[in-house]
């Protein structure tokens, strides 16, 4: 698969043990031992992973104002496919490859299943983006995570170092530092 000059590689890995793929004061994102991945690259160059296990995704996404606080942490379990881009070092170091056995234990029958699949969530996020040739996840530029929800799109999780922007359907949470912005339905709030 081309698309916009990325592409999926066609080796298929696991995590042997569990490995948190951000760790920061407002969030935590954690894919649990066994978790499939497949490389994503951008011109012959390792950009990220499609990835698919058990995993958990927290987010500290309150805003503390003068009138108390508003919002609520994010808690979920991730347990279908989703994508990571950039900050690939450390998560390179802990894979190794799957055996036919690692993928049947996900449900998927072999690599192909697993791959058409994951071609599907790079697609989806590629169309929703329009990244053409940006390339945007060096490993100085923080990671990129996207979340498939129930209405057929994608949630957003952009972090980098202290910095995190969260995208859901429904709100917006924008992170940095002591300054916080959180848009609902019910209307903005900032934090300074």
């Amino acid at each position: 698969m081309i698309l916009q000059n990325y592409r999926l590689d066609k080796t298929i890995l696991k995590a042997p043990e569990a490995v948190k793929l951000l760790h920061s004061e407002k969030g935590i994102v954690e894919i649990k031992e066994d978790t499939l991945a497949i490389p994503i690259e951008h011109d012959d160059e390792l950009e990220g992973y499609v990835l698919h296990g058990h995993g958990k995704l927290l987010l500290d996404t309150i805003v503390e104002t003068k009138e108390g606080a508003i919002g609520k942490s994010v808690e979920k379990e991730v347990n279908e496919p989703f994508l990571m881009l950039g900050n690939v070092e450390e998560l390179q170091n802990h894979l190794s490859e799957a055996s036919k056995n690692d993928l049947m234990k996900m449900g998927y029958e072999n690599e192909q299943t697993f791959t058409n699949r994951a071609e599907n969530l790079l697609n989806l996020f590629l169309s929703k983006r329009r990244v053409s040739n940006f390339r945007c996840c060096r490993a100085d530029y923080g990671s990129i995570f996207a979340f498939p929800n129930e209405a057929g799109n994608l949630d957003l999780l952009v972090a980098h170092g202290s910095h995190l922007v969260y995208k859901t359907a429904r709100e917006v949470f924008v992170s940095n530092r002591n300054n916080v912005v959180l848009k609902t339905p019910n209307g903005i709030v900032i934090s300074r």
